[in-house]
């Protein structure tokens, strides 16, 4: 009898044991892909936002978002390598950031979620079915900015500009729509315009030089490619006293004089909000994409200075 009580306490004490050495089972996580077009600030600051706001909201779920960031450096070859291995590893979800990637990440899958960031003009560059219902695997943030708010504040800085000289690259899609929007807001103000084109950044110097020589002031749209060299454009204009106004807070950061437009950091914080809500199952065919509101009129002070131009009714 001592002999089976024994037994049945040795027993209970495995089982007991065993119990306690069993870890507790962890929540799985996701796996997020972030394609990024190229490297310059506009991109880079929603990139970094996107990340922070990531972990933040994996603490709050108390589920880890594994991240992998890959930069295409502006190479539609890598841009689909890059949206093809998203593809292959399996990624619950791919945040694209600029409307090349997008588009890359678009033609690679159908099954796995895409949030795109930066996107000006998405119904018409990614073939989405319109804003509110944008279908598909797709939605995301759109950064089109109200382009006569620029040029009214441009009048407002330097109204004695009456020749704009407008600076963008022709293979960016996010640029075309801005541009007309520009050449009519400077066609009702009564004023006149130069376009200068560029291919690629190794044109910049030479097309901002010809536009200082022809214009009172510079607009730049929302453009990758221009954006990549914003310095080399701030840098002439300075010295020749040009104002130039940008469609992005970030290049005004780069040397630009001002601009009202999206806060790229609320931009890369929305895109991420987002891509949460879909990895909580949200449906993004469902999901209306997102136009920013929060339009800031932003400006450099040190250029302001370098060109003897007055923007202290616009510092807070």
């Amino acid at each position: 009898m001592k002999t089976m009580k024994f037994f049945a306490f040795v027993v209970a004490a495995c089982m007991l044991l065993a119990g306690c050495s069993q870890s507790t089972p962890q929540q799985e996580g996701f796996s997020v892909g972030i394609l990024q077009y190229m490297e310059h600030t506009s991109l880079d600051e929603i990139r970094t936002a996107v990340e922070e706001e990531l972990q933040q909201k994996a603490t709050e779920l108390g589920k880890p978002i594994s991240v992998e960031v890959k930069n295409a450096q502006g190479d539609p070859t890598n841009i689909g390598t890059i949206a093809n291995q998203f593809v292959g590893d399996n990624k619950d979800l791919i945040i694209a950031i600029a409307t090349p990637a997008a588009a890359g990440a678009a033609a690679v899958t159908e099954e796995i979620p895409i949030v795109f960031s930066a996107v000006t003009n998405p119904v018409e560059d990614l073939q989405i079915d319109s804003l509110e219902q944008p279908g598909g695997n797709i939605t995301g943030t759109s950064d089109a900015i109200p382009v006569e708010k620029i040029i009214n504040l441009s009048q407002e800085i330097t109204p004695q500009a009456n020749c704009y000289g407008i600076l963008y690259c022709t293979s960016e899609p996010s640029s075309s729509g801005v541009v007309q929007q520009a050449k009519e807001a400077l066609e009702q103000q009564g004023k006149t315009f130069v376009e200068a084109a560029v291919t690629n950044t190794s044109e910049v110097q030479q097309a901002t030089e010809k536009l200082i020589e022809q214009c009172d002031a510079i607009f730049v749209p929302i453009d990758n490619t221009v954006a990549t060299a914003m310095s080399v454009v701030a840098d002439l204009a300075k010295d020749a006293k040009i104002p130039v106004y940008a469609a992005a807070d970030s290049m005004v950061r780069d040397g630009a004089l001002a601009s009202a437009g999206v806060n790229y950091t609320n931009l890369g914080k929305k895109t991420a909000q987002m891509a949460v809500e879909i990895l909580q199952g949200a449906n993004p065919a469902s999901m209306e994409v997102q136009v920013m509101e929060d339009v800031n009129v932003v400006v450099n002070e040190d250029t302001a200075k370098a060109i003897g131009v007055d923007v202290s009714q616009y510092l807070q």
